[in-house]
């Protein structure tokens, strides 16, 4: 019997008897972070690192039933030996390691392997087998350092001193990245936040994240202009009414898509920063070579395109997550 099989409800241990990231309400759901598709509402108990548990409750409900674990903490569920380990992809994300007899399978979750100063960096995972994303799984996708991408965006706001600023990102991890990065640069400037975006930042500031000085856009009289200020929302809030607030604003959306021509200009945004959560290209190979891995898994995207790279230029057996039975 294999570690992990996948079942109607998503990928299932029957050591453990429990669901990984199930995408339909289960008894026991081990979750690797908060992201909408991968937490959803209704399972029993739910585990998961500590440092998402504020996020979790906030978007599965105060009442749920969750264990939170730390980092690298051994759990003994049934007949299995699961652990949690970073995945670098936003505050409390993990990858799942599962032991059952000595064998050792991993499932990534999402994750990236470049610095991140808004959450605890990626851990190398040795395993048997494991069951990577791909969601950027193409050799065009490569990235500049957040660090980079944060002066980009400054001088882009700092330049504009008449109009508002509106970059636009996802409020859960993208949104506090930016927020700390910018921290990092030493900027000073106090910045705004749509309120998606600053419930979600509570809890990093809660976990002890630093980041820019920030202030909610509805505490700003509605009258003032808010020349030259920078902005954060949501891409739910582009061409929404929340907009028309801000007298003719320049718009721009932070996203590892950014990459592909013409992205930006089918999304109607004005400026693209291509920053990502998730590994690029040579972040997944050099990840899945790390791991060990005799055989790999691929899902989330290009996973057909990782799969045939694996086996035909890296001599490792690797497949679709579809193939798992």
């Amino acid at each position: 019997m294999a570690v992990l099989e996948r079942q109607t409800e998503g990928l299932y241990c029957p050591a453990a008897d429990v669901w990984i990231d199930p995408t339909r309400p289960v008894k026991r759901a081990l979750i690797t972070h908060a992201h909408a598709d991968h937490a959803r509402a209704g399972s029993g108990e739910y585990w998961a690192v500590n440092q998402s548990e504020g996020v979790l409750r906030q978007r599965l409900g105060q009442e749920i039933k969750l264990h939170a674990v730390s980092y690298g903490e051994t759990l003994i569920i049934g007949e299995a030996k699961i652990s949690f380990h970073s995945a670098g992809h936003v505050l409390g994300s993990a990858q799942i390691r599962i032991e059952v007899e000595g064998e050792v399978w991993l499932v990534t979750g999402d994750y990236k392997r470049c610095h991140d100063p808004s959450c605890t960096p990626f851990e190398n995972v040795k395993c048997d087998v494991m069951i990577t994303e791909s969601t950027f799984g193409l050799p065009i996708y490569r990235w500049k350092t957040g660090h980079e991408i944060a002066k980009e965006i400054h001088q882009w706001w700092s330049e504009e001193k008449d109009h508002p600023s509106l970059l636009f990102c996802y409020a859960f991890g993208k949104a506090q990245r930016v927020l700390a990065e910018l921290k990092a640069l030493g900027i000073d400037d106090e910045i705004l936040l749509h309120g998606a975006v600053e419930t979600v930042t509570r809890h990093y500031r809660d976990a002890g994240i630093c980041m820019a000085k920030t202030c909610p856009v509805s505490s700003i009289e509605r009258k003032d202009p808010l020349k030259g200020r920078l902005i954060i929302a949501p891409p739910s809030a582009y061409r929404s009414s929340w907009m028309k607030r801000f007298k003719e604003p320049q718009t721009a959306f932070a996203s590892g898509w950014m990459t592909v021509r013409g992205a930006r200009r089918r999304r109607g945004y004005e400026k693209g920063f291509v920053l990502s959560d998730h590994a690029d290209w040579p972040g997944l190979i050099q990840t899945i070579k790390e791991s060990g891995a005799k055989l790999v898994y691929v899902t989330h995207g290009q996973d057909d395109v990782i799969a045939r790279y694996l086996r035909e230029v890296e001599g490792i057996a690797a497949d679709s997550l579809n193939t798992l039975k």
